[in-house]
């Protein structure tokens, strides 16, 4: 399995030169198999115009799973190479109601010149439940996470024997405080991270940050390296990054896990990561 980092940061796009190593652009991770290009896209933040030069001027012909309908997770949708003629895209998304009729809620007019039945190409809206299922070749396993303002998926995604599990927002506090007062390390979360070779993770707040912002439905860094350590994960990237996160201050947040049991790592746009 091949994973192209496209967008990593949380909440609104983060341009500018102090955001530059690490990348400004919302949401989104491509997966291939090995030897192809992306054919599963995880969430359509910003990040997904990165999506059109990884297929070397081809349509892109695959499936978009989505884990909330939030703004920067689907505002990539219009921009990028699913929107041509000889597209053929299917986008997955939590059930909840109609799926075109609630992702047009945040994409028509007036927000938007289109509606997402005007896209072009051959374009498909799915609701889906939690449980397994295939995606273009991945086996995906689909689970309830908290966090506020809407249904929202964590994904537990296989292929070629490699493991990822992705958890781009997260708010484990709705479940108690936990050990460290950051959330608890409740089932869902270890469920989908249980011994992954990568757990990608919201990372929005700092422990010192959370006690004010964990309103708004986001995680802590420390929680992120506890929940690997009690899943056996093998490697954590620390993604959802906040839009006023500097990259100086993602290498402190980085620098303060080193020595951990498990490599930490923070997202940056443009990392190709080979698992398997």
């Amino acid at each position: 399995m091949r994973l192209f980092v496209c967008g990593v940061r949380g909440s609104t796009p983060s341009p500018g030169p102090d955001f530059v190593r690490y990348g400004g652009n919302t949401s989104c991770i491509a997966l291939a198999h090995n030897g192809q290009g992306p054919t599963l896209v995880l969430d359509a933040g910003t990040g997904l115009q990165r999506l059109t030069p990884l297929l070397d001027g081809r349509p892109f012909r695959g499936s978009i799973l989505l884990g909330h309908l939030h703004w920067d997770h689907t505002h990539g949708i219009p921009f990028a190479a699913g929107d041509r003629q000889d597209a053929e895209v299917t986008v997955l998304m939590p059930a909840q109601g109609d799926p075109m009729n609630v992702l047009a809620r945040v994409m028509s007019p007036p927000h938007f010149p289109i509606k997402p039945s005007e896209l072009r190409g051959r374009w498909r809206f799915l609701g889906i439940q939690e449980g397994p299922r295939a995606v273009e070749g991945f086996d995906v396993i689909a689970q309830e996470i908290p966090h506020k303002g809407g249904l929202a998926y964590g994904y537990r995604v296989t292929g070629a024997g490699a493991t990822i599990a992705y958890l781009s927002d997260h708010s484990p506090i709705a479940f108690g405080p936990g050990p460290d007062g950051l959330g608890a390390y409740h089932p869902a979360a270890v469920a989908l991270a249980r011994s992954a070779d990568l757990l990608i993770h919201d990372a929005q707040l700092t422990q010192a940050e959370f006690a004010a912002r964990s309103p708004f439905g986001h995680s802590a860094v420390e929680y992120a390296v506890g929940l690997a350590k009690t899943a056996g994960v093998k490697r954590l990237l620390l993604f959802h990054h906040d839009p006023a996160r500097t990259d100086d201050q993602v290498d402190a947040i980085v620098a303060a896990q080193r020595g951990n049991s498990i490599p930490v790592e923070a997202a940056a746009e443009g990392t190709v990561l080979d698992l398997g």
